[in-house]
């Protein structure tokens, strides 16, 4: 195991050198002077020039390459252009929000979904598998803003159940936080749902004709057994890679949910730089998301030799 989790780490250093360079550069052929944005119109060429100086924009590229990830290994991802506040610590607030989101809604999308995949499979061709499938598919295609406005106007507006504007932490008040997050997890518990219950589906379908399942059903075993002792396992894999690289994305990518319910979360916070152009928070933002995605999928791999017993050979 430690061969293979070195192996693993030995893979994503290079995709995280790949992605700080690809940021770093990318940002740079952006239109504007960050110390320019940061100061103002009334800064004179002489402020301008110091504060360039500070954040580390003089000198060629390469040096300011080095400088700049010479930082961020140090724990230094500058500060906000806008706010001034410390970018890390701006960030990780930000994470933790987005991150209570995304785990409890894949988990109960996984919960939900998997068992409703392999049911269809199980009974591939009847009317519950064409039902599955159907809705698995609508799911599929509905967007997620569309989603979570639908289901912001018929539980918060018409309803009334739960509130649409704000977000209040749970160390403050546990029952008004769970009340503020209920539709966002809704919501993209509704999004996950399709993907997952189509690759439950296919994956199962594909064991289900494997030698050894007919074996287990020849020694008289019932089906709930044969299901859950013998087909589960192998059939549950491909569906793990799946849910790490929904997972992976989603602890970015919300910014669209988080929009619409107004949650202070990482996407929200990545957006909202992007308009203001402060450069510092949108650097770290990408870089944050890329590292948290190359981290889910090291964690996905590592579990992966439990689904398949060939990989811990």
């Amino acid at each position: 195991m430690g061969r293979f989790l070195a192996g693993r780490i030995a893979q994503a250093v290079p995709t995280l050198i790949i992605v700080s360079l690809a940021v770093f550069f990318l940002m740079r052929l952006i239109p504007g002077d960050p110390a320019a944005v940061m100061l103002g119109d009334l800064a004179t060429p002489d402020q301008v020039e110091a504060t360039r100086r500070s954040m580390g924009l003089s000198g060629p590229l390469a040096q300011q390459y080095w400088v700049w990830i010479g930082a961020i290994l140090s724990g230094d991802f500058g500060r906000s252009i806008t706010t001034g506040d410390p970018v890390l610590p701006l960030m990780l607030g930000r994470f933790a929000v987005s991150a209570a989101i995304v785990v409890a809604a894949i988990t109960l999308a996984a919960l939900i979904a998997v068992p409703l995949g392999m049911l269809a499979a199980w009974r591939q061709g009847s009317l519950a598998d064409l039902g599955l499938v159907a809705g698995s598919t609508l799911l599929l295609s509905l967007p997620s803003f569309w989603l979570g406005l639908m289901i912001l106007l018929v539980f918060g507006l018409w309803l009334k159940w739960f509130p649409i504007v704000g977000y209040v932490p749970f160390s403050e008040d546990p029952r008004q936080a769970v009340l503020f997050v209920v539709m966002p997890i809704l919501t993209l518990v509704l999004v996950e749902i399709g993907p997952i219950v189509r690759m439950a589906r296919a994956s199962t379908i594909e064991v289900a004709r494997l030698e050894y399942i007919s074996h287990a059903r020849a020694k008289g075993l019932s089906e709930p057994a044969v299901v859950w002792r013998h087909a589960f396992k192998n059939a549950f894999a491909p569906t793990w890679t799946l849910l790490g690289l929904m997972l992976g994305s989603l602890l970015g990518g919300i910014a669209v949910t988080e929009t619409v319910f107004t949650i202070p979360g990482l996407g929200r916070l990545l957006v909202e730089a992007i308009y203001a152009r402060d450069y510092p928070v949108v650097q770290g933002c990408i870089l944050f998301i890329s590292f948290n995605y190359v981290l889910v999928n090291l964690v996905v791999d590592l579990f992966y030799p439990y689904f398949d017993p060939r990989l811990s050979r």
